[in-house]
């Protein structure tokens, strides 16, 4: 089953450093958050972000609930209020924000993510461990969600090797481990990363308070030209999001080969009932497909891009993968994840 992502038009992910409170034994804990820039969809989003961008919290939430009492359930409204929640300061608001997305929208991964890096904010990493654990659960190939999981394992194990250290003072096993740790997240590449970290984008400031850094955008890069395979293969992705679009469900799922592993353990049957009773009922769907990367290796192939997914009920942008397969003359998709 295809999951939508909170990650509108333009949207990018960033790496960052979060300082979180920790012992004096302790090592600081590194986490890569989903970042939240600027949404393609809704005005009233749009002016959120500009805001959020700005620095101008108070006014941003004042926007937000404004906006929010027209659209009570709408998902990337009630992120970008976890978003100025969490820059404010106001953490625990945030916390009951994130909650709350995660209970109506349990197949965001990007909500989970963002409560891991407040638990972990507040020392609570067991809590951090199983919200990472629910974000890989609903997309396995959330890589963020991997590498921030691996850190909380880290951070946990480091106040384990100081909780042995203090009973018993003696064991020279246990400084070489916690050295090894803190040499993890405080080696070269660690220092390259700036000093605090945010959940959304806004301008630099030179404050003690979790700014991002600014960012430059890249300049436009020419699309470089594709062999025939590639663009068969990009021929294959454009009829497979014509046919989502048209509501043309039996031509939607031909794009899937006989090879295709559903996501969460579903067998075909399953999910391709699942994808029918997703589509069917839509008064109207439109998908479209841009920022697009297509590598061939042999009969196998991969491709990367931004998906624009617009219906009468959600408006969802999100980064794609999809792995095809030749069979016969066509391309047909083996694989897809989102969010990675």
């Amino acid at each position: 089953m295809q999951h939508p992502v909170i990650n509108p038009q333009a949207a990018r992910r960033a790496s960052f450093a979060l300082n979180v409170r920790h012992l004096a034994t302790a090592t600081a804990c590194a986490m890569t958050l989903f970042t939240l820039p600027a949404l393609a969809q809704g005005d009233e989003a749009a002016e959120v972000n500009r805001l959020l961008r700005a620095g101008q919290y108070s006014e941003a939430l004042i926007k937000a609930d404004q906006a929010l009492a027209a659209k009570p359930k709408d998902p990337q409204l009630r992120f970008l209020k976890g978003v100025i929640q969490t820059e404010s300061g106001k953490t625990s608001d945030a916390l009951v924000t994130f909650t709350k997305l995660t209970e109506d929208f349990p197949e965001l991964p990007e909500p989970y993510n963002n409560l891991a890096v407040l638990y972990a904010n507040l020392s609570q990493f067991d809590k951090a461990r199983a919200a990472l654990e629910m974000a890989i659960r609903t997309n396995p190939s959330y890589a963020t969600a991997h590498e921030n999981l691996g850190d909380v394992y880290a951070k946990l194990a480091s106040q384990a090797y100081s909780k042995a250290l203090q009973l018993d003072a003696g064991n020279t096993a246990v400084p070489p481990k916690l050295n090894l740790i803190r040499n993890l997240f405080n080696g070269p590449a660690a220092a390259a990363r700036p000093a605090s970290a945010v959940l959304a984008p806004s301008a630099a400031k030179a404050s003690a308070s979790p700014a991002l850094a600014a960012k430059a955008e890249p300049a436009p890069v020419a699309a470089p030209a594709y062999s025939a395979a590639q663009g068969e293969v990009q021929s294959a992705i454009d009829a497979w999001a014509k046919a989502w679009s048209s509501k043309d469900v039996n031509g939607y799922l031909s794009a899937y080969g006989p090879d295709f592993s559903p996501p969460n353990g579903q067998n075909r049957k399953t999910w391709e009932a699942e994808r029918r009773s997703r589509i069917e009922p839509r008064k109207s769907i439109s998908v479209t497909i841009s920022d697009l990367k297509v590598d061939v290796n042999g009969d196998k192939a991969t491709a990367q891009f931004r998906q624009a997914y617009n219906s009468d009920s959600l408006n969802i942008t999100s980064r794609k993968r999809l792995d095809l397969a030749k069979s016969g003359n066509r391309w047909l998709i083996v694989r897809e994840s989102t969010g990675s």
